[in-house]
């Protein structure tokens, strides 16, 4: 099929779905649960063949890897996006004018929804779960390294759809080609929202190349601030669990800053992190304190690009700063507005420090890694946005919504 056509079959299928009951996308989203469950290996196999053709010492090797507690963790996530509410048809505001006019405004889906993304699987059951939930038809462009487990993925999303009698072609999966993402980014009339989820070479492609409207998904240059007040066994626990939960991931660690303060204190907080093997790159006053308490293969002089880069790896950045100031004019130069923590045992620190800093989440005494849709009790997300206008932070149901003013009258005029 021309992928013309594609846009136009999707376009008109989201029309129609928009009328579905909620209760008949429960229920496609329950089967698909299930099937994936019964056919993991097929999954499985498909994933093996990509993982073939990658470099297992790439930073994408992870994201692209699918196991089965990786499908039953989907398989639940589809399953609690089914149980949430729905997020259509909810009266956001209601007033009566002085003419009589009565003004309602209500949540509705925004029709067809594009995603590109990169060697990410999972992003297929998430957005077609999410987007299926908001009544939502979608277009999806994965990267050609996750091509067999995106085909073998929606292979099973289709047959959910037919055996509950909606019409499959509410969710498509374009070729992985540039040209594909180039039809979708200018399919002006067909696409009514396009969402970029990767690293930042293809959001700054997307945003500088889309006809079509764009959320933009912000690549993760992530810090955490331990304070003059910190708790050392906190902060132990936060830096290795932000760092080392899932490296590959947006919400992961890659600067650490520490209070000249607590210079002392250095290696005690990223000691944890020698037995993973992470790689510091760490300014002049932080090599000096782990030179000899941290392993010598692992210590690297932080050079003008270690800060501000998402690493994706078992590596991170290390700073230290004279106060809480600093810290937050450093995110401010080198952060992505996606998340940031603060470890301090001072309220007003820690407050003062989540007002002034500008991400879409900023924590107090817990690690970047609940950054996620799931963690938020969204039961799944469509991705962390980082900018201003429209949704912030992860996106889940209620932001995969807009609204439309519904107007009651009886037979009033303008004057």
């Amino acid at each position: 099929m021309d992928m013309r056509d594609i846009f136009q079959s999707v376009k008109a299928a989201s029309r129609k779905l928009a009328i579905v009951a909620d209760a008949t996308r429960n229920a496609v989203l329950e089967t698909l649960a299930d099937k994936i469950e019964a056919k993991g290996d097929v999954l499985l196999d498909a994933n093996s063949r990509d993982l073939a053709r990658m470099d297992r010492k790439s930073a994408l090797y992870d994201r692209l890897q699918l196991n089965k507690g990786r499908l039953m963790d989907i398989a639940r996530s589809i399953r609690e996006v089914a149980s949430l509410s729905s997020p259509l048809g909810r009266i956001l505001m209601e007033r009566t004018l002085a003419n009589g006019l009565v003004l309602r405004k209500v949540s509705v889906p925004f029709g067809v929804i594009g995603v590109v993304y990169e060697a990410r699987p999972n992003v297929t059951f998430d957005v077609f779960s999410l987007c299926l939930k908001s009544g939502n038809a979608c277009v999806l462009k994965g990267g050609s390294d996750a091509e067999e487990s995106n085909k073998a993925a929606m292979s099973l999303i289709h047959e959910a759809l037919k055996e509950n009698g909606v019409d499959a072609t509410v969710a498509e999966m374009l070729p992985s080609t540039h040209e594909a993402t180039s039809m979708m980014l200018n399919a002006v009339g067909f696409v009514d929202v396009c969402i970029p989820r990767g690293g930042r070479k293809l959001i700054d492609f997307v945003r500088e190349t889309a006809q079509v409207p764009v959320i933009e998904t912000g690549a993760g240059v992530v810090s955490t601030y331990f304070d003059s007040k910190g708790d050392v066994e906190k902060g132990r626990r936060i830096v290795e669990n932000a760092k080392t939960r899932r490296v590959s991931v947006c919400n992961a660690l890659d600067c650490l800053i520490v209070d000249s303060n607590r210079l002392a204190d250095v290696p005690s907080l990223c000691s944890p992190l020698a037995g993973h093997n992470v790689r510091i790159y760490a300014d002049d006053k932080a090599f000096a304190i782990l030179e000899n308490n941290y392993p010598t293969e692992l210590l690297c002089h932080a050079t003008v690009d270690s800060y501000g880069t998402e690493f994706m790896d078992y590596a991170m950045a290390l700073k230290i700063v004279d106060g809480v100031d600093e810290a937050i004019e450093h995110i401010a130069e080198y952060g992505s507005c996606h998340s940031e923590s603060i470890v301090t045992e001072d309220k007003d620190t820690a407050r003062y420090f989540q007002q002034r800093v500008d991400a879409a989440c900023v924590y107090w005494n817990a690690p970047t890694s609940f950054t996620d849709g799931g963690q938020f009790g969204l039961g799944a997300e469509i991705g962390i946005s980082t900018q201003k206008l429209g949704p912030r932070g992860p996106m889940g149901l209620e932001e995969m919504t807009t609204y439309k003013w519904l107007v009651d009258g009886n037979g009033q005029v303008r004057p």
